[in-house]
């Protein structure tokens, strides 16, 4: 049985012999597009309008919706933050990605990515895009390799460190490699909301580079922990309609204060408010990606993804319980049941994809490399776990689908996960052998997992055990199931 190990970091040679070569796509392509990818923070499945959710309000999204493509198997790359992003730009699921946990350096930033990957942001500079990266990044500090002006990224401003990222006031930013002081911002005071200047940032590369190809990446930080937003009319909006709540008390040293911790998040009298207020700020970013795009005659000819890193989050007074923020699943951030890592995803191309359309099609955040790769006419490096799902974006026929997908997650004594088809097993404590357990489900007639039937089907465990087993290599850079 194998046990989890830590290791120091040392080259990433290792994930890169074979990396530059490539596969071009087998089909025709369009002119080369403009892509927005957004990525919400901890945003449930259950937490936006279109998939239920009775008590916030998300107009813009709903419409996205109605406008696009809505996907209803689609899965983050892990349970928490740092591993999904990495899997999404290296189009490797978490047992062959480099990144596959949320492993810190004092006293800001986490483990850098190496930079002998061939990554999303690089292909599309080497297409002829601008690119840029606004919002939270956490794979790899200022001058490191894990920059990400290492990681194919020509702009980037915002957090690098998602840990100082738990503070929507913080005294500073990143741009580039140039810290920004964010005046008046400190423990105890709040003047400027970070969200709203990435926001106003990403407005602005859309305006400068409307005339040539760009690849945004914004990699929200709402809604995830601290709970806190500008108490504005639509903070006051919901503090009205939630009436009077139960505070957050943040522990000892987690408040604003001279004994500041930074992972701590702040005291909240109000938290289903704030929560509420915080989607509702996405969907209103949303909207003004959708009116910036129609102003500046670029719809049509942008690809604009929607989506969310994993699962809903528990921390900071957060309150899934009441959003039922898991929708139908069975989970949360950090699980590798479906409320973990199964998340939300529309795709809008007007110009390409069918408004009102919906997918059942399986894929994971390691597709989009090749789906997007193909998108623009490039090519994908071999040796990477995704398989493009860019037939089904244009209903051209001709999908293929992956044999399986696979997670494995590095914290609560390591846990792996595997599904196959409707088959999806779960494997729990892999730290030691005396508390592993196994679970087998059949998601097409049990999508809430309720169900273990491991004991009625030993064939089908006993062969996706086997490919679990295949699926994971071990990393000589950080954690490694071993």
């Amino acid at each position: 049985m194998r046990s989890l190990l830590i290791f120091i970091f040392s080259c990433g040679l290792f994930f890169g012999l074979s990396s530059f070569q490539v596969n071009s796509p087998d089909f025709p392509v369009p002119n080369k597009p403009n892509v927005i990818f957004i990525l919400a923070d901890d945003l449930g499945y259950g937490d936006l309008g279109f998939l239920g959710q009775k008590h916030i309000q998300t107009p813009n999204l709903d419409l996205l919706a109605a406008k696009g493509m809505l996907f209803s198997n689609h899965y983050a790359g892990a349970p928490v933050c740092a591993p999904s992003r990495s899997a999404l730009l290296t189009g490797l699921h978490t047992g062959h990605t480099p990144i596959r946990g949320n492993f810190e350096v004092q006293p800001e930033g986490q483990y850098p990515m190496p930079d002998t990957l061939l990554t999303l942001g690089k292909i599309f500079q080497q297409a002829g895009y601008r690119t840029a990266a606004f919002g939270k990044w956490g794979l790899g500090f200022v001058g490191t390799t894990g920059d990400p002006s290492n990681q194919g990224f020509d702009h980037f401003f915002s957090y690098n460190c998602q840990r100082y990222a738990h503070r929507y006031y913080p005294a500073y930013l990143w741009e580039n490699q140039q810290q920004v002081p964010l005046p008046g911002n400190d423990w105890t005071t709040k003047i400027t909301f970070a969200p709203d200047l990435i926001h106003q940032k990403s407005l602005e590369f859309m305006e400068v580079n409307q005339h040539q190809p760009f690849f945004l990446f914004l990699p929200l930080v709402m809604p995830h922990a601290e709970l806190v937003v500008p108490e504005d009319e639509v903070f006051q909006s919901y503090r009205t309609r939630f009436g009077e709540e139960l505070p957050y008390i943040a522990p000892r040293g987690g408040d604003y204060g001279s004994e500041m911790v930074i992972p701590g998040y702040q005291s909240q009298p109000y938290p289903r408010a704030t929560f509420a207020a915080m989607v509702a700020r996405i969907d209103r970013y949303v909207g003004d990606i959708m009116n910036k795009l129609d102003s500046l005659g670029i719809s049509d000819n942008t690809l604009l993804v929607f989506t969310s890193d994993n699962g809903a989050h528990r921390e900071g007074g957060a309150d899934p319980e009441f959003f039922d923020s898991n929708g139908p699943f069975r989970g949360y951030k950090r699980d590798l049941y479906e409320g973990g890592i199964h998340v939300p995803l529309v795709a809008h191309w007007p110009a390409k994809i069918k408004a009102g359309s919906q997918s059942s099609h399986v894929a994971a955040f390691w597709d989009w490399l090749p789906t997007l790769a193909d998108a623009i006419g490039a090519s994908s490096p071999q040796g990477i776990d995704g398989t493009s799902f860019l037939p089904t974006l244009l209903d051209s026929g001709n999908q293929q689908q992956p044999d399986y997908l696979y997670w494995e997650f590095h914290e609560s004594g390591g846990r792996q996960a595997l599904r196959k088809g409707d088959w999806k097993l779960v494997k729990y404590q892999v730290e030691d052998p005396s508390k592993t357990t196994l679970e087998l489900f059949d998601l097409a007639n049990d999508p809430e997992e309720r169900t273990n039937v491991a004991l009625e089907h030993p064939k089908r465990l006993a062969e996706l055990e086997m490919l679990m087993q295949k699926a994971h290599r071990p990393n000589p850079v950080f954690h490694q199931l071993d």
